[in-house]
């Protein structure tokens, strides 16, 4: 009965956090984190890497679902942007995946719980309903700002094992005057390659057995997770940004005090 149970919390986790990340365009990692390290207790670099993984489930499958809403043409006719931010990221991605693997397993929490707060920062002041049609810089200032802006992602999303979409969305809205649905689809599509660098520079060091040794919570949690991304694509666009976005704001703060105080 007890592993049904934990079977169905693990399944039953990843479809809510999943649907997360279908409705606004996120990997969910932020909320997925906290659960991996203080309801599970995985260790935070072994949950940095399980997440991941399942951020990469939920990013792959998130795109496709949302396209109903946002069509796959509207996304590639912004293949400048996109090749814009992705030459900064994925040099972050690889940097830090590398810091993240010499952290001590403490600063990695603070780490992580410094980065959770300003994430929600990030999101309540730059997720702006109606956002979109300005853009801050133009020329070659936007694209020296868009690789600066994409290298610090990358650096961020590897180091919580996260897709970046907290961060990716407000550059795309504030950089590129581009409207926050548009935005969520665009942040899946860089978030994709940017975070299987830092996959792949995880599976330079001997922590990527992880996987192998949670294989079974890995397929559970995933299972959930795409379960979870297609009901928020189907989502999109019912559920206010007034009521939506400050409640996740909310629970990253929770989630960063949970982090801190994990021993």
């Amino acid at each position: 009965m007890a592993l049904i149970q934990n079977k169905a919390a693990t399944f039953g986790s990843g479809a809510v956090i999943g649907a997360l990340g279908g409705l606004i365009g996120l990997g969910g990692a932020e909320f997925r984190l906290p659960l991996l390290i203080g309801i599970f207790g995985f260790r935070a670099l072994d949950a940095v890497i399980l997440n991941k993984a399942m951020s990469l489930v939920v990013v792959s499958t998130a795109l496709p679902f949302r396209a109903a809403a946002i069509p796959f043409s509207d996304v590639i006719s912004h293949w400048s942007v996109i090749l814009n931010l992705l030459a900064g990221s994925l040099i972050g991605a690889w940097f830090g995946a590398g810091w993240a693997m010499r952290l001590r397993s403490e600063t990695l929490h603070k780490v992580i719980a410094v980065l959770l707060v300003l994430i929600a920062a990030v999101l309540v002041i730059g997720h702006q309903p109606g956002g979109g049609g300005y853009s801050v810089f133009s020329g070659p200032a936007q694209v020296i700002a868009g690789v600066a802006a994409g290298f610090v992602i990358g650096v961020v999303a590897s180091l919580l094992g996260v897709a970046g979409g907290e961060l990716l969305i407000p550059t795309l809205i504030l950089l590129f005057g581009i409207d926050v649905k548009l935005a969520g689809s665009l942040s899946l599509a860089i978030s994709l390659p940017t975070m299987i660098v830092g996959f792949t520079r995880y599976s330079r060091d001997s922590t990527f057995a992880v996987l192998g040794r949670n294989s079974a919570f890995l397929l559970v949690m995933s299972a959930g997770s795409i379960v979870g991304t297609f009901i928020g694509g189907r989502l999109l666009g019912l559920v206010p940004e007034t009521v939506l976005l400050p409640l996740l704001a909310v629970i990253l703060i929770i989630s960063a005090v949970k982090v801190w105080r994990h021993k």
